[in-house]
């Protein structure tokens, strides 16, 4: 085991329970390690956040302090059997923050929650499911006072910051890339006015921001060996959002019947099976404090965070790939076709998916 880890660990008081120290599941932003004790059993997770995209640590983690303290409480007061291993529960380190700084780097731990699973392919039971689960989160944290948490990336899902962006990028042209993607470029501008409608009805004052996940994959759900859902994790993006985002995004990771950067588009499409039992597992937790205008837009919460991804992958791709990883020539350029064929079927769908909303 690295010294350096069982320093860490001794902030938080644990350094003499670790037998071993090893990496831990596949996220691409924190690094992430389990920690295994004397019996063998693994007992805590030990993370290094990644202060470079996370830049206010101590507002990324007074979040996380502020939503698991809520979920815990409503969890007691409606009388759930273990608690625990259903929602996360962080340590305190010595100084009684739920973080602690070496110097160089940020680090934090939380107790692993015991025989739980997660499950990356989704079908419709799993989807519906984490309808359901991101549904009774956001409706769990709809009572948080506006202002108590802050946003721990700016402008995270403000599509009219992101084509700001876009345009920047366009103007700019600093990987003279442009010429060779001007159909993809008027396609975004074709619908720039209209997928800025969130932004619009908040300032209007028809649309309020409500506590958001902003990852909602099915991955970022723990299971129990029977399959039922335990919690929901990965908080790092917990924030301040407009509901249709996470909706949206769910879909848009969800229910693609290709991948992210599928190089066949023919492979891309919405599977309607996976967007019905996501609605309907969402509604069934969430239509208790979502108002009618936000459940008429769900369907649009799709077409927008494809059409956010499409932008921020072409944007990426105009300025010489600085943001996103690539792993082979032209990957943000083929993220963007894909991502655009993905939007093009969702708005084949628009018809038949406002429909199924309204039936519910």
């Amino acid at each position: 085991m690295k010294s350096e880890y069982l320093h860490i660990l001794n902030r938080f008081g644990l350094d003499n329970q670790a037998k071993e120290i090893v990496p831990f599941g596949n996220g691409h932003i924190n690094d992430t390690l389990k920690v295994v004790g004397s019996d063998g059993e693994s007992r805590y997770i030990l993370q290094r956040i990644n202060h470079l995209i996370f830049t206010q640590v101590d507002i990324l983690q007074n979040n996380i302090r502020v939503v698991t303290a809520h979920i815990r409480r409503k969890l007691e007061e409606r009388g759930e059997p273990d608690v625990d291993r259903k929602v996360l529960t962080f340590l305190a380190a010595e100084d009684g923050k739920n973080y602690y700084y070496d110097g160089e780097n940020y680090w934090r731990v939380c107790l692993m929650i015991p025989r739980s699973r997660s499950f990356e392919r989704i079908t419709p039971e799993l989807s519906y499911q984490a309808g359901k689960a991101f549904g009774e989160f956001q409706q769990m944290l709809s009572d948080i006072p506006e202002g108590v948490l802050q946003e721990t990336i700016p402008d995270f899902h403000n599509m009219e910051f992101r084509l700001r962006q876009f345009r920047e990028a366009v103007a700019l042209n600093a990987a003279g890339r442009l010429s060779g993607v001007q159909d993809l470029v008027t396609e975004v501008e074709n619908r720039a006015e209209s997928m800025c409608i969130q932004e619009r009805l908040r300032r209007e004052g028809k649309l309020r921001k409500r506590i958001n996940h902003c990852d909602t994959k099915v991955n970022n759900i723990l299971f129990d060996e029977e399959g039922r859902v335990l919690c929901v994790i990965d908080l790092d993006t917990v924030m301040p959002g407009f509901v249709l985002s996470d909706f949206g995004d769910f879909i848009r990771t969800g229910a693609n019947t290709g991948s992210e950067d599928d190089e066949d588009p023919d492979r891309v499409r919405v599977d309607m099976d996976i967007f019905r039992a996501y609605a309907k597992g969402y509604l069934a937790s969430a239509r208790s404090f979502l108002t009618p205008l936000e459940v008429s837009l769900l369907p649009y919460g799709a077409r927008l965070l494809t059409y956010m991804q499409t932008v921020r992958f072409l944007t990426d791709y105009l300025n010489g790939d600085t943001y996103y990883k690539i792993h082979k020539p032209n990957h943000n350029l083929i993220r963007t076709k894909a991502q655009f064929r993905l939007l093009l079927s969702l708005e084949a769908a628009r018809e038949e998916m406002e429909g199924f909303i309204r039936s519910l």
